[in-house]
């Protein structure tokens, strides 16, 4: 690796007239990044993390890269984490929790929402950084392949390491190890080195000091090889993706309150397993749920699942899916005779108005709107989920029937049938199934005080 490779290859992932934050932990990756950095002449600051998982060694990497600074004359981030603490909070692992925290202060230092702790003589004032540069190179690529395929993944997983995730960029991508410790060796560089980097306690190690020198024994091209079975895989995620794309618009129907799969639609795909899985893996459901989900297809409405964030029911011929919200309580909203307007649990605002009716006044027809006499209301009113056993008297009908046959009537679905909402006077007599049917007391020619509800 020459200067003039790297330069090349960092051109392709930056503006080279921008600003960067170098993620800096003292090794020879880093540490030969910001040499590279510096002398391809690309502003730069750095940041460090510490841990606080090695005692002793975490307060000399950061040292080390305090001193690193100074040298190169770029401003200084840093901090200071309890990783053992936010990973017990958290129910994560270490690994886990120290990447969640290291890219967490990552991004509140370009956001400005940190200082830096030491700043260069030439500082601007507030300096505006562009993107996060990591040290990460062409063997940890490869690690990540292997780690994933052990562990069981898509090929989401399969194609390594992205050059570019979004505001971070890898620069020396497209260099492996053996190439960054000679160019470090050639150039005199000095780093700090991680003890835990020759154990074998975790997996990542054990692919590198255990598996690719078994894999270079067998096959000495392995590193290339390995690079262009990532490339190729990396094109045939985008081809697979841009199907599932394909797919999500024909089979994924947008509602208001959430989504919807008719099971006529998932029995087309091939194979149904991964469509449906990737379908519905952005709401938080897992494989093992989609090979659930599969079994009740034809089983009686009402079947549920759940991910952290939402449910998905079977109802009739197909799947609803919707966010997790908590249910309104009987009585939770009240509607007095002053009451202008009230927020109900869909987002939606009902307006309430009450003045004297006019011979000019026509009710309007729209769902959203209910005109009622007021006279005849027992106030206060109330607005409610529905009951079983709940009966109504609809506008224009002799007698009453129940809801939940108004419901089947209407084809609500089940959704539909759990959001639905009551209003209801002081003894809890319908009189609208919001948005849907005006109940008793509908106005007439006689009414003197008319009460207008209506939906925005």
């Amino acid at each position: 690796m020459t200067l003039q490779d790297f330069i090349k290859s960092a051109r392709n992932l930056f503006c080279p007239e921008q600003k960067g934050l170098l993620a800096v932990s003292g090794g020879i990756d880093s540490t030969a990044l910001c040499h590279l950095m510096h002398q391809a002449r690309f502003a730069f600051s750095i940041a460090h993390c510490n841990f606080h998982l090695r005692p002793g060694d975490c307060d000399r990497d950061e040292y080390f890269v305090r001193e690193l600074a100074k040298r190169y004359g770029v401003n200084l981030y840093v901090a200071q984490f309890d990783t053992y603490a936010y990973a017990t909070q958290y129910g994560q692992s270490i690994e886990e929790a120290a990447r969640n925290l290291r890219y967490q202060f990552f991004n509140d230092i370009l956001d400005g929402k940190v200082e830096p702790q030491w700043k260069a003589p030439d500082s601007d004032v507030k300096e505006s950084l562009a993107y996060i540069a990591t040290a990460h190179h062409r063997d940890d690529s490869t690690e990540t392949f292997f780690i994933n395929l052990l562990r069981g993944t898509g090929l989401a997983g399969l194609h390594g390491i992205p050059s570019v995730n979004g505001n971070i960029v890898r620069p020396l991508l497209p260099f492996g190890r053996d190439e960054i410790e000679q160019y470090a060796q050639m150039n005199g560089l000095s780093h700090v080195e991680d003890f835990t980097n020759a154990t074998t306690a975790y997996k990542r190690n054990q692919i590198r000091l255990q598996l690719m020198p078994l894999l270079r024994e067998i096959e000495p091209n392995i590193d290339r090889t390995m690079q262009q079975n990532i490339a190729r895989l990396a094109d045939a995620e985008k081809i697979y993706q841009s199907y599932i794309s394909l797919v999500r618009g024909q089979v994924l129907v947008q509602k208001e309150d959430g989504c919807s799969i008719a099971i006529s639609e998932i029995e087309k795909l091939s194979p149904p397993r991964t469509l449906l899985f990737e379908l519905i893996r952005e709401f938080g459901f897992s494989i093992s749920q989609v090979d659930e989900i599969l079994k009740g297809l034809h089983s009686q409405s009402g079947l549920q699942f759940y991910s952290r964030t939402h449910r998905i029911v079977k109802d009739r011929s197909q799947l609803l899916i919707f966010c997790i919200s908590p249910s309104l309580e009987t009585g939770d909203l009240i509607i007095e005779k002053d009451t202008s307007s009230v927020l109900l649990t869909n987002g939606k605002v009902m307006r309430v108005r009450l003045f004297a009716n006019q011979p000019s006044f026509v009710p309007s027809k729209s769902k959203d709107t209910a005109c009622l006499d007021s006279e005849l209301i027992q106030w206060p009113l109330s607005i409610r989920h529905w009951k079983e056993g709940d009966r109504f008297k609809p506008f224009g009908m002799k007698g009453t029937r129940l809801v939940s046959d108004y419901f089947s009537d209407q084809k609500f679905s089940l959704i539909e049938k759990e959001q639905a909402l009551l209003l209801v006077d002081a003894k809890d007599t319908i009189l609208w199934i919001i948005g849907h049917r005006v109940a008793h007391y509908p106005v007439k020619p006689s009414t003197k005080n008319i009460l207008i509800l209506s939906i925005e």
